[in-house]
């Protein structure tokens, strides 16, 4: 049958034949009682409560299928939700995806799509759990995310206190700089490309974050200053950031700005998608994060910055 061949589409494989080969020999965590194949799936919750968040990509939105391949884009479906998760102070333990496409697009697209998913949530300990399939005249995926605070208290965009320290757990600018180099069609600094493709969020260091004594914490997904903005309004404080303490950050990129004729600090300060993690405490930072800025009085709500010059 038509179905059966390697380069069948979604409408000549037919819906349930598709979502097996999406599913079908997968390994669940322990986490998981039932799976895929059920009217609903049924994961544990031993802390007694759950943290859940959702996140959509939408084609030429969020990716594009000609610089992006069908695995990295699961890849980063998975990671973003994966990082919200995390700046819980929460572990991950299931997924569940929604996936729309045109009816011509090749199976063996859908689950090299599916294996990218996979792969990351691998990574953060967890599984796909369920999902749906329909058709739409683009790719849209959505992606639905479920964590385990294992018996901490959840870690929320409130708690930043003046005299906290600011502290970043990641890379920035990343993303900003291989978004830049890709919309030019620039092929020089595959890394920097390669990490606006697939975000490389600190897994585990959320769950560290928290029980390091963490009063606030978020993820970068639409730049450092824009989310720690956030922070601040939320906790009624400033947050006044250090230069020199992304001096790391500023180098990894600084010959993609000259190349592109940008300012790297625009890129660590103002870029998204690196899915780093910022966080306040009241001591030290625990090993592994960077201290980066420290906690102020309020003197404008939600003021955000850098070197005590307001940003932007």
């Amino acid at each position: 049958m038509a179905g059966d061949e390697p380069d069948s589409t979604l409408a000549e494989s037919g819906e349930f034949a598709v979502i097996e080969r999406l599913v079908g020999g997968r390994r669940q965590p322990d986490t998981v009682s039932v799976g895929p194949g059920d009217d609903a799936a049924v994961v544990a919750a031993p802390d007694g409560r759950a943290v859940l968040c959702t996140d959509m990509l939408v084609q030429d939105r969020h990716f594009r299928l000609h610089w992006s391949s069908p695995h990295d884009i699961g890849r980063k479906a998975v990671a973003q939700n994966a990082a919200d998760i995390e700046a819980m102070g929460a572990r991950a333990t299931a997924y569940v995806v929604g996936f729309a496409a045109p009816a011509e697009t090749s199976t063996a697209r859908a689950v090299e799509l599916a294996d990218g998913m996979w792969q990351e949530a691998a990574l953060t300990g967890a599984g796909v759990v369920g999902g749906d399939m329909v058709r739409a005249p683009l790719w849209v995926i959505s992606v639905a995310a479920m964590g385990d605070l294992e018996g901490r208290d959840p870690v929320r965009r409130d708690g930043a206190r003046p005299g906290d320290i600011v502290a970043v757990c990641g890379e920035l600018g990343r993303s900003a700089a291989g978004h830049a180099l890709w919309d030019r069609g620039i092929e020089r600094f595959p890394e920097l490309r390669r990490r606006h493709l697939v975000p490389e969020p600190p897994y585990g260091q959320g769950r560290i974050a928290a029980e390091g004594g963490a009063g606030s914490m978020v993820d970068v997904s639409d730049g450092l200053v824009a989310d720690l903005t956030h922070v601040a309004t939320a906790s009624g404080v400033r947050i006044d950031l250090f230069s020199d303490a992304f001096a790391s950050d500023v180098d990894a990129v600084a010959d993609a700005a000259r190349t592109v004729g940008a300012d790297p600090r625009d890129w660590v300060f103002g870029g998204g998608e690196d899915h780093a993690l910022v966080a306040t405490f009241a001591t030290a930072a625990p090993p592994g994060w960077r201290v980066v800025g420290r906690v102020l009085p309020a003197d404008g709500v939600g003021r955000v910055s850098v070197d005590d010059t307001v940003w932007g």
